[in-house]
C-alpha cells in the first residue's frame, strides 16, 4: 500500500488525485482548526467536531510534513487494530480469522485507506465492540467517540444484549458524547457549522440511486453529473426523488433493525458483533453516497464478527471482500467511466453495488434467524466424548 502511495501518479492509480484529499483538503482545515475554529461556510466539511482532532493529530509529531504525519499516524491506527484484532482472536473459543481478514481485506483498496481518516474511526468500533462484553462503560465510551468522528460507530452498541450492560453502555456514550460536545463549544468557533451542509447533498454517482440514475441515462435520461459537496453527483430531473427514496430506505431500514431488537430472543456472544455488521451494512447501501472508503469500514466490522465461530456473518464477509475489491477498480482506476455512464462503468457499478445489496439483505436475514433461534439446552449441557460417558455411568462402569 505504501508502494502505491508512492507512485500513485500512475494513470491507474488516479494521477496523485487520491492523496490530494490529505495534503491540499485536510492541511486546509487543520490550518482552520489550529487557530481555534471549525470550517464555517464550507460544504465540504460535513464532518462531527471529532474529525478536528484526527485532522489536528498529525501535528503532535514534528520534524514531518503534515501528509507523512497523517499517514504515519494512519500506519499506526492500522496497527493497533491488527493486534486488537488478534488479541481478542487468541481467547478461549475465538480465532485469528479477524486478523487474518483484516490484513488481507484492506489492501484491496490499494493505497486509499492511507489517505482517508476512515481506519482511524473504524478502530473506534473495533475496540468498542471487542471490550463492551467485558466493560459495558468502556465500550460505550469507545463508540461515543467514534461517533463524534463520524456518526457511524455508535451503531456498534446496536446489539448489546438487553439489560443493565446495555444501559450502562448507552448511559456512558450519551454523557461522553454531551460532555466532549459542550468542551468543543467552549474551545472552538462554529463547531456545529457541519449540519447546515448535510441538506444539501444530492445522488453521488457510486451509490445504489446513483447506479439507478447511470442505467437511466443510458436509456436517455437527459441529468449529467457534477463535482459538488465533495462528490461527483448526478444533477437533472428526477434527482431529488432518487435521493428522498434513498432517505426513505434507511427509515425503513432502522425500522427494521428495531424491530429485530424488540423481537430478538436469543443472544450468542456474536451477536453484538452480527448487529453492528448489519446496522452498518444496511446504512451504507442505503446512503446516498458510498465512497469507496466506506468499505474500511465494513471490511473492520467483518473482522470482528470472524474474532468468533458463533458468528452468522461468513458469506457476507466473503461478498464484502469481493465489493471491495471492485471498489478500488472503479475508484480510480476506471471512475472516467463511472462518471461518463458508460457501459463498463455501468456494469462495474452493478457488480459493486449489486454485492452490497446482497451482502445487506444476507446480513439482515441471518441476524434475524439467529435472534429467533432456540438454544439447544441438551447440547449445550450434555457432556462430550469420555465424559459423557463417565455421566452416564457415574460408577466408572
Amino acid at each position: 500500500m505504501l508502494w502505491l502511495l508512492a507512485h500513485d501518479q500512475y494513470a491507474l492509480l488516479g494521477r496523485g488525485g487520491v492523496a490530494k484529499e490529505v495534503w491540499k483538503l485536510y492541511f486546509h482545515w487543520y490550518g482552520i482548526l489550529r487557530h481555534g475554529a471549525f470550517p464555517s461556510g464550507d460544504h465540504l466539511w460535513q464532518y462531527p467536531p471529532g474529525a478536528g482532532a484526527v485532522l489536528l493529530s498529525p501535528g503532535l509529531l514534528p520534524g514531518l510534513t503534515y501528509f507523512q504525519a497523517f499517514v504515519v499516524i494512519t500506519l499506526f491506527t492500522d496497527a493497533l487494530i491488527t493486534l486488537v484484532l488478534a488479541y481478542a482472536g487468541t481467547r478461549r473459543g475465538r480465532s485469528l480469522r479477524g486478523a487474518a481478514l483484516w490484513i488481507g481485506g484492506l489492501p484491496l483498496l490499494w493505497h486509499i485507506p492511507l489517505v482517508r481518516y476512515d481506519i482511524q474511526v473504524t478502530a473506534f468500533a473495533v475496540v468498542s465492540l471487542l471490550t463492551v462484553g467485558r466493560s459495558a462503560r468502556l465500550g460505550g465510551a469507545f463508540a461515543a467517540l467514534g461517533a463524534l468522528v463520524k456518526v457511524w460507530p455508535a451503531l456498534a452498541l446496536i446489539g448489546t444484549p438487553r439489560g443493565r450492560g446495555t444501559r450502562q453502555a448507552w448511559t456512558t456514550a450519551a454523557v461522553t458524547v454531551v460532555t466532549l460536545l459542550a468542551v468543543v463549544a467552549v474551545l472552538f468557533r462554529n463547531p456545529f457549522d457541519f449540519l447546515r451542509q448535510q441538506g444539501g447533498r444530492g445522488v453521488q454517482i457510486e451509490s445504489l440511486g446513483g447506479t439507478v440514475l447511470m442505467l437511466a441515462r443510458r436509456a436517455g435520461w437527459s441529468g449529467t453529473t457534477r463535482y459538488q459537496y465533495g462528490a461527483v453527483e448526478f444533477v437533472g430531473p428526477h434527482v431529488r426523488a432518487v435521493a428522498d427514496c434513498s432517505l426513505a430506505l434507511t427509515a425503513v431500514a432502522f425500522a427494521l433493525l428495531l424491530l429485530w431488537r424488540l423481537r430478538a430472543r436469543h443472544w450468542t456472544p456474536a451477536t453484538p458483533y452480527d448487529a453492528a455488521l448489519t446496522a452498518v451494512l444496511l446504512f451504507t447501501v442505503t446512503s446516498r453516497v458510498i465512497s469507496p472508503q466506506y468499505m474500511i469500514w465494513l471490511v473492520g466490522l467483518c473482522a470482528v464478527c470472524l474474532t468468533t465461530r458463533h458468528t452468522t456473518q461468513r458469506p457476507v464477509a466473503w461478498l464484502i471482500l469481493a465489493a471491495t475489491a471492485i471498489s478500488a477498480v472503479v475508484y480510480p482506476a476506471f471512475y472516467g467511466q463511472v462518471i461518463n455512464s458508460t457501459w463498463r462503468g455501468c456494469l462495474l457499478m452493478l457488480a459493486r453495488n449489486g454485492l452490497l445489496t446482497t451482502a445487506a439483505v444476507m446480513s439482515f436475514v441471518r441476524l434475524w434467524r439467529s435472534g429467533r433461534a432456540v438454544p439447544q439446552r441438551e447440547d449445550a449441557d450434555a457432556p462430550a466424548g469420555k465424559d459423557r460417558v463417565a455421566a452416564l455411568f457415574p460408577t466408572g462402569r
